[in-house]
């Protein structure tokens, strides 16, 4: 008896990610990104081309793509305050087609080797509380819960936590 189509299918396999600064022409994809997750902090287009501009001394800007499609699956930015030695991550939003498969994490990844590439001291962010998935990312690449401010967030209104790393001395 033969088997059926499934079972004699292979399962896919998919071109791996690839991770880079970002450039002026992936502000359109980011700004997509970006709009379509209610639960991303929402920056102005001119925020995230300065922040792109600023790179790399001002600022970590990756996005990341899979093999040659060239298309924006998500994005890191992170604020750097050289002169105070911090890294304040602003952003970490995935296309929600390429969420739960390792993209976030791979772009947490690489900024944090970024981080420890450079000068910094402490890797910063604030969080909403209800926010679970990203907060397990956070504390899964070894940031730490260190605070709260009440009634951070607006629509709705609710508490954002604060996370650090610091570079171990």
């Amino acid at each position: 008896m033969p088997l059926p189509p499934e079972a004699n299918s292979q399962p896919l396999t998919q071109a791996p990610i690839s991770i880079r600064a970002a450039k002026i022409d992936d502000l359109a994809a980011i700004l997509a990104i970006e709009q379509a997750s209610p639960r991303a902090a929402h920056w102005s287009p001119d925020h995230y081309r300065n922040r792109i501009l600023d790179q790399p001394q001002g600022a970590c800007f990756l996005v990341t793509g899979r093999g040659g499609e060239g298309r924006v699956q998500g994005f890191v930015c992170a604020r750097i305050i050289e002169a105070a030695g911090e890294w304040e991550i602003e952003n970490v939003v995935v296309d929600e087609e390429f969420r739960r498969q390792g993209v976030g994490a791979q772009l947490m990844q690489s900024l944090i080797r970024n981080w420890e590439d450079s000068a910094g001291t402490a890797l910063l962010l604030e969080v909403r509380e209800s926010n679970t998935a990203a907060r397990a990312l956070y504390e899964g690449h070894g940031l730490r819960e260190v605070g709260r401010r009440r009634a951070y967030y607006r629509d709705p209104s609710e508490d954002g936590i604060l996370y650090a790393r610091y570079r171990r001395q």
